[in-house]
């Protein structure tokens, strides 16, 4: 007779109620997550009417597979540009509320007389609101368009960010049994530098690789690389002292920044679905009724104070970052809900053994109640606004307006705040790299190849060779790279201003000796490491140039695997021009607009839609023609964009989601979109866009150009310009007038 392992049979049970459970949940219109649960809960031993798992051993095993592979897609949508973008508002939001949360779950717990670590994993718990909900719940409500809708979409990246720092954290005070602040500020600077090292490292190699080796990758190949590449960093740093969850994301986010991140996405789904649901059920398998009968008041205190205190400091936070009191309280009623990270933390309370057994019910408990209040919570936001607004004295109400109008009234930085502020993140990030490296190479690397060699010497040489070839590119980065060239260039034109420019890079200059003395006393003698100082000191100067050639090469090389991505986007979104369908259009950005502090490249309107915005005017009399991509906006700019209706319908959408501040140029500021034709013997004919300076004699932008009646929307400035093409142009009429002549 057949002997059928028990993992097959256990599988087969939990599959098939799980298929039951989400598909009565579905007909039900409530989140599948809970569907799992319940499945979960009628295959445990808990619950005696149906056949129970055999070994629950395997199953947290394949658990543990599903949480690999939910923060391994999390990782896929995350993408650290999305993080750079999302601005100041939804991280003041989400660093405001999840500090707050977690002070009230640890609070919540000790008020209930629970021991320390149940309490800290309260608060941890507490603290992380369900993407998955408040996405399903917006889509069914129809409000994702709102605004407090995007200032959600921001804050839950951040939370998803915070959650992953929280597993590190937790971790590391579950080991220790207590919480040391030495402990803590080393296993952050750890993580930062682990963080910073393989994001590098990641984008500099897998781009790469992945585009040269595209032709190879079948599905089933790509499918099967992109497993291995997350599984060997989720081995990476559970050897660093890291969970493997948070190296599964850290893949997925480098993964994320390739061209072929959509694709590896589709591909893994039904994996990340598989081992996701044996995930959710086996956290229905948990729950013991008679653990929620005993603990049923606790449930019940814990649900009432997070809904109070979620929406209130959500709204909180969003207050203190600007938002208007509406906005800020319809937030913080859409995230009153717990989910997925939560039921991670509170595994990791299991895993660890650091927890009680009660903690991990309640918290379904509390995730159950709280998901099926969350469209409630939503739909009566916007009535719960109004009556507290008639509830706050008036004087309240005004001082609030007043607030938000003056947080969002941005100033633009000087020339010098510019640049120090850059000067001290560029000084930080490279010597946070750099010491990190050296630690790492001394304390691991050079160990490992002694054990390997017999000569001591030689061992040493070897381990710091692949050490300052590590660390080179960021020396050089650290004492070369520019930063804030245009307002560093405004302050040198200004002989007073010389002098500490210079000290700056003085500074850089001693910083890097003082690393590389570091490093080589790491591994060789005092005598031996002045020597070497001086003898890469002076070859440093004395190839200068060719070293700095190099290191061009290799930054060039990481810029362009990270934006990757966003040049094929901007490929596939190229169609061609029709000049007779492009017109001026003008935006007026008014307090509260989303993209209120941006630069234009964050905000990426011209690879997302494909318009050009050819002038900003910024008050009665100050005007910036042809704008660089690093100009803000702010409100009050009126943004001169050109595009085609259906483009400028779309912008619209994404930058004025009330709609009712577009106005057609009538052409009052004398901008207009003409036709230039290229003669032979003019100044444009046999030269580049960029050569022949008609961006700087037009003060405008050439957004089109029609050769052998083929046409190219938004041609690159390395095109060389031939006799009888058709250039069209968006700038001054005067100055375009000039050129025609």
């Amino acid at each position: 007779m057949n002997h059928l392992p028990e993992l097959i049979r256990d599988l087969g049970l939990i599959l098939f109620v799980a298929g039951v459970t989400t598909l009565l949940f579905r007909k039900l219109k409530q989140p599948l997550v809970l569907g799992y649960i319940l499945a979960g809960f009628l295959v445990s031993p808990n619950f005696t009417l149906m056949p129970s798992v055999a070994d629950a051993a395997d199953i947290r095993i394949w658990a543990e597979i599903g949480v690999i592979f939910l923060l391994f897609t999390l990782g896929l949508e995350f993408s650290f540009k999305k993080l750079i973008r999302i601005g100041g508002t939804a991280s003041v939001t989400a660093l405001v509320e999840v500090s707050a949360m977690l002070l009230v779950g640890f609070s919540l717990g000790k008020a209930m007389g629970w021991q320390l670590m149940d309490c800290i994993f309260l608060g941890g718990i507490l603290s992380i609101s369900s993407t998955t909900i408040i996405l399903r719940a917006f889509d069914e409500l129809g409000v994702k368009s709102k605004r407090f809708a995007n200032l959600v979409f921001g804050v839950l990246i951040i939370e998803d960010l915070v959650a992953v720092v929280l597993l590190v954290l937790l971790s590391t005070i579950a080991v220790s049994r207590q919480i040391e602040g030495g402990n803590m500020l080393f296993s952050i600077l750890k993580l930062s530098f682990f963080l910073m090292l393989w994001f590098v490292a990641g984008i500099f190699f897998l781009p790469t690789f992945l585009r040269r080796t595209q032709k190879l990758l079948s599905d089933e190949t790509m499918l099967i690389m992109s497993i291995g590449l997350c599984l060997m960093m989720v081995i990476l740093a559970s050897n660093a002292g890291f969970s493997p969850a948070l190296g599964a994301f850290i893949m997925g986010s480098i993964l994320a920044e390739t061209t072929q991140a959509e694709r590896i996405e589709h591909l893994v789904k039904p994996v990340k679905d598989l081992f996701g649901a044996v995930f959710f059920v086996s956290v229905g398998m948990l729950i013991d009724i008679r653990v929620l009968a005993n603990y049923g008041l606790p449930v019940a205190i814990i649900t009432v104070v997070f809904i109070l205190f979620k929406t209130f400091n959500v709204a909180l936070g969003a207050v203190i970052s600007g938002q208007p009191l509406k906005v800020a309280l319809q937030a913080g009623m859409s995230q009153a809900q717990i989910g997925e990270f939560s039921f991670i933390i509170a595994t990791l309370g299991l895993t660890l053994k650091v927890t009680s057994g009660f903690l991990y019910p309640v918290a379904v408990a509390v995730s159950a109640i709280t998901t099926f209040t969350t469209p409630y919570m939503i739909r009566g936001s916007g009535a719960f606004y109004f009556w507290v607004e008639n509830k706050l004295p008036l004087r309240w109400t005004k001082a609030l307006k007043r607030y938000s109008a003056g947080t969002q009234t941005i100033t633009q930085a000087s020339d010098w705040q510019l640049v120090i502020r850059a000067f001290f993140s560029h000084v930080l990030l490279f010597s946070l790299i750099i010491l990190g490296v050296n630690l790492l190479f001394s304390s691991y690397v050079q160990p490992l190849v002694l054990r390997l060699m017999d000569d001591v010497q030689a061992a040493n040489l070897v381990a710091a060779t692949l050490c300052f070839a590590s660390i080179a590119p960021f020396l050089w980065a650290l004492v070369t790279r520019k930063f804030q060239t245009a307002a560093f260039a405004s302050l040198w034109a200004n002989k007073r201003f010389r002098a500490p420019l210079i000290f700056f890079r003085v500074v850089r200059g001693a910083l890097a000796i003082v690393y590389v003395s570091i490093f080589l006393l790491s591994f060789f003698s005092f005598s031996v490491a002045l020597a070497g100082l001086l003898i890469l000191v002076a070859t440093g100067l004395i190839f200068t140039r060719r070293i700095h050639a190099f290191y061009i090469r290799l930054e060039t090389r990481f810029f362009n695997n990270f934006h990757d991505r966003e040049r094929e986007q901007a490929a596939k979104n190229r169609v061609e021009l029709a000049p007779w369908d492009a017109h001026i259009a003008q935006f007026r950005l008014e307090i509260g607009t989303p993209v209120t502090g941006m630069t234009l490249e964050e905000m990426a309107i011209r690879e997302r839609f494909g318009v050009n915005i050819a002038m900003i005017r910024r008050g009665e009399h100050y005007t910036i023609n042809a704008p660089s991509r690093f100009e803000r906006v702010y409100p009050g700019d009126v943004l001169f964009v050109i595009g085609t209706d259906e483009q400028l319908d779309q912008l619209r959408r994404y930058i004025e989601p009330t709609g009712d501040t577009l106005v057609e140029s009538e052409g009052p500021e004398k901008i207009v979109l003409k036709k230039i034709v290229v003669k032979n013997g003019s100044f444009l004919c046999k030269k580049s866009i960029r050569e022949s300076g008609i961006r700087e004699r037009t003060n405008g932008l050439v957004v089109g150009l029609e050769r052998n009646n083929r046409r190219r929307l938004n041609p690159e400035s390395s095109v060389v310009l031939e006799e009888n093409d058709l250039l069209w142009v968006v700038g001054e009429e005067k100055l375009i007038d000039q050129v025609l002549r």
